[in-house]
């Protein structure tokens, strides 16, 4: 079982220094569009299973419940501009936290689990850039790398208790 897992843990670890590179070009973007779900560019690789969503497994559907339900308590702060630096940091640990959990723990099929990679790696760069250790990226980048790593999970992955996000009110 600790094989499998550390050649999991290694295949998410080679994809995310891949991915890392591109998704800093997405940064680049307005902080507007990515906060209102433009993809990203791991996310933006994203493919449905034959015009299906993905299947989901307990463990994946109580992780990302766990990602959006913090995420959600700050996203009102974030979008404000009050979200102070404690909490972009409480929040990352949070997220990377329940990331952690999602790849030791899910157990999908091979197709859905690369496509899960995309929206991991997202949820990652994006605690990350929370943290506030890049100095060419912010840390409200990081938070709206999260945001469209969630809205991209309800878009491609089959969690019945997951619900569109409402648009925010500007």
């Amino acid at each position: 079982m600790n094989t499998v897992l550390s050649a999991r843990n290694a295949s998410l670890a080679v994809i995310l220094v891949g991915l890392v590179s591109v998704a800093g070009s997405a940064l680049a973007q307005e902080a507007h569009e990515h906060q209102h779900g433009q993809a990203t560019a791991a996310v933006a690789q994203l493919q449905l299973d034959a015009d299906h969503k993905w299947a989901t497994d307990a463990s994946l559907r109580s992780g990302m419940a766990a990602i959006r339900s913090a995420f959600d308590a700050d996203h009102p702060a974030i979008h404000a501009g009050k979200e102070t630096d404690a909490q972009y940091a409480a929040l990352a640990d949070r997220i990377q936290s329940q990331v952690n959990s999602i790849a030791a723990n899910c157990h999908l099929p091979e197709e859905a689990d690369a496509n899960l990679h995309y929206v991991i790696a997202d949820l990652s760069q994006g605690a990350v850039l929370m943290l506030g250790q890049d100095p060419a990226r912010t840390r409200h980048d990081g938070a709206a790398l999260v945001h469209g790593a969630l809205i991209a999970y309800g878009t491609y992955f089959d969690d019945p208790d997951w619900v569109a996000e409402p648009e925010m009110k500007h």
